[in-house]
Formats: structure tokens, sequence, C-alpha cells
């Protein structure tokens, strides 16, 4: 895997929008945190654009990420929020001078279509918070972010969890939104599981329908080939009148326990306050034990 070159004092990032559209109003707290992590800020012909829910048309957002991604001075993209519309562009998209300049694309939730994407080419990514998360987000997160970015060593050392499945791997770091890792199987997007560590997290998701996604997993011979797997937040997951008889937590727990690998519940990651940077396509280690679970990038 391919890694972007690390930040620098000095370097430019660029927030752009590839789903949902926002203003350039509340990304001052952001634009404050980039300043005074000495990086020069360019916003994005897509910050104030609206067409419906969607930062302009997918054109439009197709052609701001373009520009990001050719502009040579611009040393990563940070996508503005999630939602959904990312997977209405990136078929739009020209990766040719991205290969000859790598930068780092960062987000997570619906740019998991880019870090999947980028994944099948050879490329890492940054799985973090994203701008208009920063107000909100926990001092743990916001330093993770920066760790990452300027090539700093990131690791993790967690309480362990009970529903946790005790063992070590180590693998390729894949994965992210759950829902989005559902619909690209079987597109150019899908990513490879094999000898892989799978990360999932989601939100706002029926239980039955957590349940035929892992199904989905699991018959795409997704669960047969991975190392392991870091179960971020599964947040507001909602039910139906008559109950489906396991939270989502459960379920993962239900679909993954024929398979002798190690797992992590409850990591903090995913659509939480403490949403701590992941690096995908990075290389990790993962240990679980009866006292605790860290995971550690190579």
């Amino acid at each position: 895997m391919i890694t972007p070159a690390y930040l620098q004092k000095g370097d430019t990032i660029a927030i752009v929008s590839t789903a949902r559209k926002n203003t350039v109003d509340n990304l001052k707290p952001t634009i404050n945190l980039l300043h005074s992590w000495g990086l020069e800020v360019v916003i994005g012909k897509t910050i104030g654009l609206e067409q419906n829910q969607l930062a302009g048309s997918d054109e439009e957002r197709a052609a701001d990420f373009q520009v990001q991604m050719d502009n040579p001075n611009i040393k990563a993209i940070w996508c503005v929020r999630g939602g959904y519309g990312t997977v209405r562009m990136v078929d739009l998209l020209d990766f040719s001078t991205f290969k000859q300049n790598p930068k780092w694309i960062i987000g997570f939730s619906d740019v998991t279509v880019l870090h999947n994407h980028l994944n099948t080419m050879g490329y890492k990514s940054i799985h973090g918070i994203m701008p208009i998360s920063v107000p909100r987000a926990t001092q743990q997160a916001i330093e993770s972010l920066h760790t990452a970015l300027f090539g700093q060593k990131l690791s993790y050392e967690i309480a362990s969890d009970p529903m946790n499945r005790m063992g070590s791997a180590s693998g390729e770091l894949v994965g992210g939104n759950l829902s989005i890792l559902y619909s690209l199987f079987g597109s150019p997007s899908a990513i490879n599981c094999r000898d892989k560590i799978l990360f999932i997290e989601d939100l706002d998701e029926y239980l039955y329908h957590v349940d035929r996604m892992m199904m989905n997993l699991k018959r795409n011979g997704c669960l047969e080939s991975i190392k392991g797997i870091v179960v971020g937040a599964m947040s507001s997951m909602k039910d139906n009148d008559i109950p489906w008889g396991k939270n989502a937590l459960e379920i993962i727990q239900d679909v993954t326990k024929k398979y002798d690998i190690p797992v992590i519940y409850n990591f903090p990651a995913g659509h939480i306050h403490d949403n701590r940077t992941l690096i995908m396509g990075n290389t990790v280690t993962i240990e679980v034990t009866a006292s605790k679970s860290t995971l550690v990038f190579e």
C-alpha cells in the first residue's frame, strides 16, 4: 500500500464536500485548528453549494474534488461531512494525477466510498473526524488526527470489553461504515477482505438490517477470509414494533462467533464524539486480552 506524504507545517489542506451540503459559517473552529497546526486552508467551491440535500450537482462535487487532487500545492483533502452522495460522484473522478502525487483523503461515514475505492487502487487514507465534527470532538480524537497526518506513531490501548474475543492478529486495516461496505460489494470499489483486519461502524440503522448486512459480508466470503475484526460505535440503532431480539453488537457477535479470530468491541471510532483516527490500508496488529485491547499501526 502506498503512503501519501505526511504533512509538514506550511502545507495546505483543502476542505470540500462530496456529499451533503454545508456552509463556511460553521467552519471557523476547524480553520482555527488547522492554523494552530501550522497549516494553510483552502475552502472548496462545493462549500456553500446546494442542490436539495447535496452540495451541488454530482458534476460540481466531482469537479471540486478533482481540482484539489490535481493541485500539487494541496497536500490533503478533508471531506467536510458525510450523509449520502459520494458514491454518485466517485466514478466521475480521474485519479491519474493523484497516482503521480498521492495525498491524504480524510473523513468517515459516507467517505467510506473513497476509502474503499482508494484501497482497491493501493493507497492509504485516513478515517477520522470531519470539519463539522471538530467543535464536538474529544481532544483525543483531534490529537489522533494530528498524529496520523504528521506521520507520528499511532497506537491505541483500551479497556477490555466483555464481548471481546481474545487473540492477536496482524493485517491490513480495511472497512469503515458498514452500510457503505454493504452497498459497494459487487462494484469496482469493493474491498478485498482476504487476510485483512476489518473495521466496521454504523449509525441510525434498523437492527434487522444490521443482521442483513452482516449476513451479506458472510455470504460474500468476507468473514471467512479476514484475520480480525474491530467494531466501532454502532450508534442510534432502531428496532421495529416487533423487536429483533438482539442489539447491534449482539448481532455482530452472533454472525461472527463461528470464526476463530480476535474481535474488539466498542472501539472508540465512528459516529461518536471520541472518533479516533484510523489509517486505512495500513498494516496493524491487534491484541485482545482479558484486561485490555491494543491496536498498533506498523
